[in-house]
């Protein structure tokens, strides 16, 4: 009598047993769907991703930038790869002796890797060795052609006055520029500020 006791308690004890083992599969099969997921657009998903960036960008072999941003990320399976970030990038362009020459801000950015090219938007702000302030809502910067460029309309903050209009181009080191269609006052008490009223005025 006692070992058919004892027999109706092992089977009871296995059948819960037997339970929790199915209880445990399901639950892992359930974590390893979520954990690894089948995407049907590899170009859609960065190839890579980071947050609170700070880092040194070299070019030839030498430094040439630093960039502060929330969010990097790379997309590297799409035909024309680049670099984007979405929330605020701040970056300073070093010159052969590693001194700042120029800085640059906006809300988003791109980087088209192959092409070497800048796309800089929404409150894009640029400060130049000079102090100047450059403000626009679009700017583009060609790196092999070393050429800042944009259609938009942009302001230019500088110590003998504020100049205004659409379109623009630059070197890079934004020391040499000009309007494509200029419009503003422009303080004629100045000499320095004639040759930038000239020159707008024979590009219209």
């Amino acid at each position: 009598m006692p070992a058919k006791v004892y027999k109706n308690r092992l089977g009871f004890t296995g059948a819960w047993g037997v339970i929790f083992l199915m209880l445990l599969s399901i639950a892992c099969s359930k974590e390893k769907k979520d954990f690894l997921p089948k995407f049907k657009d590899r170009s859609a998903i960065p190839g890579m991703y980071t947050d609170s960036v700070t880092t040194l960008i070299s070019d030839s072999g030498r430094i040439r930038y630093r960039v502060i941003a929330e969010i990097w990320e790379i997309y590297d399976k799409v035909s024309d790869p680049y670099w984007y970030f979405p929330k605020k990038v701040y970056f300073e362009r070093f010159n052969d002796s590693l001194k700042t020459e120029s800085i640059v801000q906006c809300d988003t950015a791109r980087y088209f890797s192959n092409r070497k090219l800048w796309e800089l938007k929404k409150n894009v702000k640029l400060i130049n060795l000079k102090g100047e302030i450059f403000e626009t809502s679009l700017l583009y910067w060609d790196q092999r052609e070393q050429r800042i460029y944009s259609d938009s309309f942009i302001r230019i903050e500088r110590v003998d006055g504020v100049f205004e209009g659409y379109g623009f181009e630059s070197n890079q080191t934004l020391t040499k520029y000009n309007f494509l269609n200029f419009s503003g006052e422009i303080p004629m008490d100045s000499e320095e500020s004639k040759p930038v009223e000239n020159e707008a005025k024979a590009s219209k």
